[in-house]
């Protein structure tokens, strides 16, 4: 684990801070890199994927703008690959956890290929949208229509 060497890690404010550290380990699969419990404080990691969540004890250090209200990470999402994402589902599934888009393939287009994920959406405690996904690979991209 290269732990600090990522360039972008990103910390998520929860408002339950065991109820998401379970969330994040038990059903996800991260593990706790380090922690600080007396700062409700955990750093987690799954096969590289890296991100801290927070309930914080001190309203000063908060750095957001606004209230926190649920879904929280309104307009974003996180894409996070994995090795198995059909055990992964399983789960997630299992756990009751929402689910606002079940297990697809889908391909993107990247110039002249596409490429290929086997993908769920899921949705942490505090509503952070979260797409697991496992590489299909890629293939020639279907030739556009002349203009």
């Amino acid at each position: 684990m290269r732990l600090g060497k990522t360039r972008l890690v990103p910390e998520f404010y929860v408002t339950d801070f065991r109820r998401s550290l379970a969330f994040y380990t038990d059903i996800l699969g991260f593990s706790v890199a380090y922690d600080r419990p007396e700062e409700r404080f955990a750093y987690l990691d799954l096969n590289g994927a890296e991100l801290m969540i927070e309930q914080t004890v001190d309203p000063a250090r908060m750095f957001n703008e606004g209230a926190l209200d649920y879904p929280l990470g309104r307009g974003m999402h996180l894409q996070i690959e994995v090795p198995d994402v059909d055990a992964l589902f399983a789960r997630v599934q299992a756990s009751g956890a929402p689910v606002p888009r079940a297990m697809e393939e889908r391909w993107y287009r990247r110039d002249a290929v596409e490429l290929g994920n086997r993908q769920f959406w899921v949705r942490d405690p505090d509503g952070y949208m979260l797409r697991f996904f496992q590489d299909l690979g890629q293939r020639p991209a279907p030739k556009e229509p002349a203009r």
